[in-house]
């Protein structure tokens, strides 16, 4: 009796020990499992939260960047803006410096700053001889002007002159006409007739320079119109 007693013991304590020893594996396993998720969830949070952060940066970069090329094309426009305005505001002090001269007195300026032979005169004396007179009026023989013409001239003889005719487009035509004529002694009687055909044949056009507005006015306040 006391045998089999011992035998029972044994029984229950070896199974009291197999259920304890399961129970502990059973939450080993739960905790295991659990710690395993929990570690996947943070492992997931933290990805998300990188990628979060990777996507706030690369926004804000493009953020800053299209301020960064708003704020330059806004300097670039001011500049422009500043440059054209300057332009303007020259163009229209050019303008204004020469509003109280007429056309004509600027026109006679230009054409003697760009051609006349002597800058260095104390008069720029204005001529204007009508179409039909002749080019050289001390021979009868002269051919004559086809048009009206303008001479510019200082007043020494050093000083040349300048014949031409306005085209009313910026251009002149201009004739080689000499300030004083020699008529040689030995030449045939149509020898002027000839050359001053030439001359009035044998313009050349040019375009005149708007110059500078200082030389400008220097020459027309020592204009004399005839």
């Amino acid at each position: 009796m006391k045998k089999l007693t011992i035998i029972l013991c044994l029984n229950v304590a070896v199974f009291v020990l197999v259920g304890c020893a399961s129970d502990t594996n059973e939450e080993s396993s739960t905790d295991s499992s659990e710690n395993s998720a929990a570690l996947e969830l943070t492992e997931k949070d933290t990805t998300e939260t990188d990628k979060n952060t990777s996507t706030n940066e690369v926004e804000e970069s493009d953020t800053n960047n299209v301020d960064n090329i708003s704020s330059e094309e806004t300097v670039n426009n001011d500049s422009d803006s500043t440059t054209s305005e300057n332009s303007d505001s020259n163009a229209q002090d050019n303008k204004d410096t020469l509003a109280q001269y007429s056309s004509e007195q600027i026109e006679y300026a230009r054409v003697w700053l760009q051609l006349g032979p002597n800058q260095e005169i104390d008069e720029l004396n204005v001529r204007h001889i009508s179409s039909g007179e002749p080019i050289n009026p001390n021979d009868d023989t002269s051919a004559s002007y086809p048009e009206d013409v303008i001479q510019l001239a200082g007043s020494r003889l050093v000083d040349g002159s300048v014949t031409y005719s306005g085209n009313g487009d910026g251009t002149i035509n201009v004739y080689n006409v000499p300030l004083r004529w020699d008529s040689p002694a030995d030449v045939d009687e149509n020898f002027m007739q000839e050359y001053t055909e030439d001359i009035s044949d044998n313009t050349e056009q040019v375009y005149v320079d708007p110059g500078d507005d200082e030389e400008i006015i220097q020459l027309i306040e020592v204009l004399h119109v005839h």
